[in-house]
């Protein structure tokens, strides 16, 4: 249910619409198919096909290759929205997708990061932004929590992993607001 790509897919639907209405919703829904949509079907296709092992690529080796792809798809929505002058707070939010994945990629070659905490503590970063801030965090916070502690449950990261996950989504999102938003 809060696997990255359903957090990918949710949060541009949810900063359109809350920020812009109808035509906001629109755009979220570009963001969404290129950030999230197609990055989960090559995901599936991967699995499907024998390239991943499974969806959540637990095995590192497997995510280098995936993540050039997605960032490749967040630029070109990056691109494509600033050319065809999508609201800022969409591009910024699109902008937040490119720095988490600048901040947890590398890292993740070399040690398992938890994309999954990672790309729900940028959410609440990012939504603390356009909705009211205390219930956000607070709500935000406790789901984080509970994401990592669901993946150190079935054991896919560490504790730490978890944490640091956490961490640098919401300390990329923090700073690319800080500079772009």
């Amino acid at each position: 249910m809060f696997a990255p790509a359903h957090l990918v897919i949710g949060l541009p639907l949810v900063v359109g619409a809350v920020t812009s209405g109808w035509a906001g919703l629109a755009w979220g829904a570009v963001a969404a198919g290129l950030c999230g949509g197609i990055p989960a079907g090559v995901i599936a296709v991967g699995v499907k096909s024998g390239r991943f092992g499974n969806r959540h690529l637990t095995d590192r080796s497997q995510r280098p290759w995936l993540v050039g792809v997605i960032a490749a798809l967040v630029v070109a929505a990056l691109a494509l929205l600033a050319v065809l002058g999508a609201p800022r707070v969409m591009v910024v939010c699109v902008a937040i997708m490119l720095a988490t994945l600048a901040v947890v990629g590398p890292i993740t070659l070399v040690w398992k990061i938890s994309f999954h905490t990672a790309v729900a503590g940028g959410s609440v970063v990012m939504l603390a932004r356009i909705l009211p801030a205390v219930p956000v965090y607070v709500v935000g916070v406790l789901l984080v929590v509970v994401i990592g502690w669901s993946r150190a449950r079935i054991r896919d990261h560490t504790p730490a992993q978890a944490a640091a996950g956490a961490a640098a989504g919401g300390a990329a999102t923090w700073v690319t607001l800080a500079l772009l938003g």
